[in-house]
C-alpha cells in the first residue's frame, strides 16, 4: 500500500510539472523573466501586461481578467508580478491553476522577500528603481518632468521634497540583467534632482525561476485552484 501511495505520488507531480503553462508577465521585469527563462531553459508562452497599470489596481485587475478569460488552451497560468495593491483581488481563474509570487509588488519579487524589503526600509528610507521601472510608462522621473512643465522648477521641488520626506535613499537593484554601471549613470540625475543617496543594491532572479520551476510553497507562493476567485484572505505576505 505505502509503495502504491508513493507511486501515485510521483505520477501525480509528473503530471503536476508536464501540464501546459502560459505565464502572464509584467513589462516591468521583461529583462529579469527573460533572463530566468534562459537560466531555466524553458519557453513558456508569455502575455505581456503594461507596466503603466500598476498606478490603477482596479484598470489592471481588469486587464488581468480580461487575459484569464483569453487563455483556453493553457492547464496552469504563472503569474509574473506580484499582488500589487491587492488588483489580484476578486479574480477569477479559468479552467487553469494560478500561481502568483507572494510578495507585494515587482521590486520586493527582485529583492527575494518581503522580509529583506524591510530590512532595507528599516536600515534607511528607500526609493526602489530598477530599469523596467524607469523604461515604464509610468515612473517617478517621468512624473517629476511632467509637474516641472506644468508648475515650474521651482514649485515641483518643493511638491517632491514634501513627497519624498520619508526617503532617503535612490536605491537601484542591480538584478545582474543588464549593464548596473550604466544605470547608474542614467540614475544619477535622478537621484541628485530628487535629493537622495544614489545606492547600488543587489537583486536577483531566483524568486522568477522559483516561480518557473516550482514546487510553490504556500509561504512564497499563492496557488489558485481552476475556477477560483482569490479572496482577500488569500493575501497575506509573511
Amino acid at each position: 500500500m505505502a509503495g502504491m501511495n508513493f507511486k501515485h505520488a510521483l505520477e501525480k507531480e509528473a503530471f503536476r510539472k508536464n501540464m501546459k503553462t502560459t505565464i502572464i508577465g509584467c513589462k516591468t521585469l521583461q529583462d529579469e523573466l527573460e533572463t530566468a527563462l534562459q537560466l531555466t531553459g524553458l519557453s513558456y508562452p508569455i502575455i505581456w501586461i503594461e507596466s503603466g497599470l500598476h498606478n490603477t489596481p482596479d484598470k489592471l485587475r481588469a486587464r488581468l481578467q480580461e487575459t484569464f478569460r483569453g487563455i483556453t488552451d493553457s492547464e496552469r497560468v504563472l503569474v509574473a508580478m506580484g499582488f500589487c495593491g491587492n488588483s489580484v483581488q476578486n479574480l477569477k481563474a479559468g479552467n487553469f491553476e494560478v500561481i502568483i509570487p507572494r510578495v507585494d509588488d515587482c521590486i520586493t519579487l527582485l529583492l527575494g522577500s518581503v522580509q529583506r524589503r524591510e530590512e532595507i526600509a528599516r536600515q534607511k528610507g528607500t526609493y526602489f528603481l530598477s530599469k523596467g521601472w524607469l523604461n515604464g510608462e509610468q515612473n517617478i522621473w517621468a512624473e517629476y518632468q511632467y509637474a516641472q512643465k506644468k508648475y515650474g522648477v521651482r514649485r515641483t521641488k518643493s511638491l517632491y521634497r514634501e513627497i519624498l520626506k520619508h526617503y532617503k535613499r535612490l536605491g537601484i537593484l542591480d538584478t545582474g540583467c543588464y549593464p548596473i554601471e550604466k544605470l547608474m549613470e542614467e540614475t544619477k540625475e535622478i537621484a541628485d534632482t530628487l535629493e537622495l543617496e544614489q545606492e547600488k543594491l543587489s537583486a536577483s532572479v531566483d524568486y522568477l525561476v522559483k516561480l518557473l520551476k516550482g514546487p510553490w510553497p504556500a509561504g512564497q507562493f499563492l496557488t489558485v485552484a481552476p475556477n477560483a476567485i482569490i479572496e482577500f484572505r488569500d493575501l497575506w505576505l509573511k
